[in-house]
Formats: structure tokens, C-alpha cells, sequence
């Protein structure tokens, strides 16, 4: 086949012979390196600890968004708890086990927890079957653990509406799958000369564009993605969700796919704009890791001040982010107990110098934190 009869990458003849400018991503890779070491020593210098709530928090978000991307909302308290246990972190009340949940967290946590261990076709059947524990997706039975056959017709990726619905990319044929996995893996599990970066962009970019499952291609694509990304930082905790950044950028993420899917071999666009997301979700981690270190001062600082079960739920809620203002009747709807309850434990907290009254008095009173250079913690 002409290469100008191919109309994607996989057609090609110099397939799949990765090329990009390494010259015009230098600057970024630079960037992204020296974010990523410092994120890393930063982490180090906060004790194991903090460094569970963290990664707790980057997980939550990474499970959810990576389900988010594909439409598909997770509970999460669900997701939370689920982590949790894993972690060993107490979050005191958990939430019910969903076994729907439970996979998904079971993936993302084998791909960067064990990504020392080869990536095969038993633990992509494995990450399969643990996304669609039903056999189903929605009200459609599927392969699970197993490629597609094309029973039903060629993969391809399309909008629109029925009849009138836009092929955006049509993956290999069946017949291929198991050549080109093969291909694939030994390429993914073996020493290049690419930056552990820039493979993890063409790990994320090939894996997509093989399509393998029935369904669940993206989430598994973005976690072979974070599982070159541990093996570039020899670290199994999480600090950054690249999925939570992906997610704000879908569209540009959708359209970057759709182009490299439909280009030559040159793949400097794809992993130019791959790195730039992941600059950018590295550089945004430090919003939770001044939530994750702010908890860890406060509660330090307030240690030895007695506290009662529906002080603690509250506080947490003004230390995690609260809209609006702390009122009495706030108070009591959060912590679950009456108006006069709630006035009792507010009135301790301002008489100990934990909380600061705010308002013109009566039903406009609020309430606020005391800000860290002031007040009495004794």
C-alpha cells in the first residue's frame, strides 16, 4: 500500500516506526524533569504518612476522571474508601464496597504499584475483565478479557447521531491484534533510547490507536500511559493525575488523537501537546499538596486541644474547602445534631481560640478558622 492511500498511521509502511524532533521537545522535556524531580523531593521531606493522604487524594482524582473522560460517573466516596483501605490510610466512615469501583481501582493501582513487572496480554486481560465485572457495557455484552473479534463490524470511533455519524478513526482489524500486541509489548517492556517520558506519551498514543477491547480502550490506554510514567520516577505512589488533567482538556486530548491517528509517523504533535498536559498536571498538584500540608500544620498546631467527633467532621469540611459560611445552622446540618448542639460545640471552639467569630451578630454570625498566626493552641 502507497502511503498516500493510507488514511491512518497503522496503514503505513514504515509502521509503527515512531519519529518526532527531539530538538523541538527538548525544552519541554527539560521542564517536565526538573517539575517531576522536584515534585518528588518535595514529597520526600513530608514523611510517609502525608505522603498516604497525598497520594490518596491524587488516586481519588485519577480513578474518577480517567471514568469521567469516557462519560462514565463513579461515586466518590466509593472510589475514596476503596483507595483507602488499600493505602491503609483511616478515613474513619467508608463507604459501601462497589464491585464496579473496586476494578477500576484495582487496575490503576497494579499498573503504578507493580510497574516493575512485565506488561502482557494476561494482565491487559486481567485490567479488562476488572473494568467490566458484569460482562456488560451499559446494556451491551461484550468480549471480556479478550480482543475483539469484529463480530459486529470494524472498531471504529465515531459521533453524531445514527445516520449521520462522523468516523473519527478506525482501528486495525482483528485478524492483526495479536501481531501487533505482540509487537507492541516487546517494544513497551524493553530498554530503548527514548526519554522514559516520551515513552510514555507513544505508550499511551499506540495503545489507543491498536484498540484492542470491545470497550475500556481509553482508560487502559492512559493506564499503560501511568505505568511508563512510574517506571520513569521508580516510584509506586502518585503525587500527580495526568487522567484529572486530560480530563480538563478532552477535547484538545480527542483532537490531538484524531490527528496523530490520521498522520504520518512523525508524532512531534502528539507528544509536544502530551508533554505540555503533563507539565501542566504536575504544576497543578501543588493546590492538593497545600491542602495535604495546611491539614497536617493545623492538626499539629490544635493537638493537644480536646475535640468531640462532630468538631473533628466539621473542621475537616473547612479544612477540605467549604462554600459559603459557617453558620450555626451550617453546623448542625454538616455535623448532624440540632441547632443548640451546634452552637454549644461552636461556642467551645471560639472560647479555645480555634474558631473566630465573623458578622454583625444574631443570624448573620459566622464563623472562620482562626488564620495560623493567631490564637491560642495550649
Amino acid at each position: 500500500m502507497n502511503s498516500g492511500d493510507c488514511s491512518y498511521i497503522w496503514q503505513r509502511q514504515d509502521w509503527p516506526h515512531w519519529r518526532y524532533d527531539l530538538p523541538r521537545l527538548a525544552g519541554l522535556l527539560v521542564k517536565v524533569h526538573y517539575t517531576q524531580g522536584h515534585l518528588l523531593g518535595r514529597m520526600s521531606d513530608i514523611g510517609p504518612g502525608l505522603r498516604d493522604v497525598a497520594t490518596l487524594l491524587v488516586l481519588t482524582e485519577d480513578v474518577l476522571k480517567t471514568s469521567e473522560i469516557e462519560g462514565e460517573q463513579l461515586n466518590p466516596q466509593a472510589v475514596r474508601s476503596s483507595i483507602a483501605r488499600r493505602l491503609g490510610v483511616d478515613i474513619g466512615v467508608v463507604a459501601p464496597s462497589d464491585r464496579h469501583v473496586e476494578g477500576v481501582v484495582d487496575m490503576v493501582l497494579d499498573a503504578t504499584g507493580s510497574f516493575n513487572r512485565a506488561l502482557t496480554t494476561d494482565r491487559l486481560f486481567g485490567w479488562h475483565a476488572a473494568l467490566f465485572p458484569s460482562g456488560y457495557s451499559g446494556m451491551s455484552p461484550i468480549r471480556i478479557g479478550n480482543w475483539r473479534d469484529d463480530a459486529q463490524g470494524p472498531m471504529q470511533v465515531v459521533s453524531g447521531r445514527i445516520g449521520r455519524q462522523k468516523v473519527h478513526f478506525e482501528a486495525p482489524p482483528a485478524s492483526l491484534l495479536k501481531t501487533e500486541i505482540t509487537a507492541f509489548l516487546r517494544w513497551f517492556n524493553a530498554d530503548q533510547e527514548h526519554d522514559p517520558i516520551v515513552k510514555a506519551g507513544l505508550a499511551h498514543l499506540w495503545f489507543v490507536t491498536l484498540h484492542p477491547f470491545d470497550d475500556g480502550n481509553g482508560r487502559i490506554g492512559r493506564a499503560v500511559g501511568d505505568m511508563a510514567l512510574a517506571r520513569a520516577e521508580r516510584s509506586t505512589q502518585r503525587f500527580y493525575s495526568l487522567s484529572a488533567q486530560i480530563q480538563k482538556e478532552r477535547h484538545k486530548y480527542y483532537d490531538m488523537l484524531e490527528r496523530a491517528q490520521k498522520g504520518a509517523l512523525d508524532v512531534s504533535d502528539w507528544l509536544e501537546w502530551f508533554l505540555g498536559c503533563l507539565l501542566r498536571a504536575m504544576q497543578g498538584v501543588e493546590v492538593t499538596l497545600s491542602t495535604v500540608l495546611g491539614k497536617a500544620r493545623f492538626w499539629q498546631r490544635w493537638a493537644a486541644t480536646p475535640l468531640n467527633d462532630r468538631q473533628i467532621k466539621v473542621i475537616n469540611r473547612l479544612l477540605g474547602g467549604f462554600d459559603g459560611k459557617l453558620t450555626t445552622g451550617n453546623w448542625a446540618a454538616i455535623a448532624k445534631c440540632s441547632t443548640d448542639t451546634a452552637l454549644r460545640d461552636i461556642t467551645d471552639l471560639v472560647g479555645s481560640g480555634l474558631l473566630t467569630k465573623s458578622g454583625a451578630g444574631g443570624r448573620s454570625t459566622s464563623y472562620l478558622l482562626t488564620p495560623p498566626d493567631k490564637g491560642r493552641a495550649d
